[in-house]
């Protein structure tokens, strides 16, 4: 990737809720761009709007106003169907709770990811992946089986299984205890700087903020 290609472009983006007599604005025409190869977080007290930003970014939420690009392509009045294919083609996505298929082993929920986006048979790809995330002997277990960091690393393999571009991680260790975290995100970190992926980071967590390449504080819905 070229070193100042433009990931996520947001140009004067709002979005509210609700009818003109009772309208709640969560942002307020906010612009910021993040380069192809860069960590960022994104700060903020509950309910300033940050989640809304992950949201937007994957294409699960329209503006009310301005427009958004993902990897230079304006995603703004895209129907659901080509938000979709963005979303298989350039994005991972990590929440805060795992959303692992209870019934499907660790394996073949990250197998599930490749297979929407119609690639099989790469079963040793996936195995790869788990293995470098300290799974190897977690590849066959149900999610019942794992503990809180296996499946949220199970959840992050399924997110970075398909190479995407960028990455969307929305308080990826909110459920998980101090020591788990670190190495949990240390993985991400070293994961996402080795392929040169975009990852933007929604955490409350200061010291996890500060490890990364910059900082976007939202207060009240705008940028501090």
């Amino acid at each position: 990737m070229t070193m100042n290609k433009s990931a996520i472009q947001f140009s004067d983006v709002s979005l509210s809720y609700g009818t003109s007599d009772n309208r709640v604005e969560v942002l307020k025409g906010i612009s910021f761009s993040i380069n192809a190869d860069e960590i960022v977080s994104i700060v903020g007290p509950s309910g300033s709007g940050k989640t809304s930003i992950i949201m937007l970014a994957a294409g699960l939420e329209k503006t009310s106003s301005g427009a958004i690009k993902i990897n230079n392509e304006d995603i703004t009045n895209l129907n659901e169907n080509a938000l979709s294919a963005v979303r298989r083609q350039h994005v991972g996505i990590v929440f805060q709770s795992f959303y692992l298929i209870p019934n499907l082993t660790a394996l073949e929920n990250v197998l599930l990811s490749l297979e929407a986006n119609q690639k099989y048979n790469k079963d040793e790809e996936a195995i790869s992946l788990l293995t470098e995330f300290g799974l190897a002997h977690r590849i066959h277990h149900l999610p019942s089986e794992l503990s809180g960091g296996e499946q949220q690393r199970v959840a992050i393999a399924r997110a970075l299984i398909n190479k995407p571009a960028i990455i969307l991680a929305d308080e990826p260790t909110g459920n998980l205890d101090e020591t788990t975290s670190k190495n949990m995100m240390q993985l991400l970190f070293d994961y996402t700087r080795a392929q040169q992926t975009a990852l933007v980071l929604v955490t409350h967590d200061n010291d996890l903020a500060q490890q990364c390449d910059r900082i976007i504080e939202i207060k009240d819905g705008t940028i501090v």
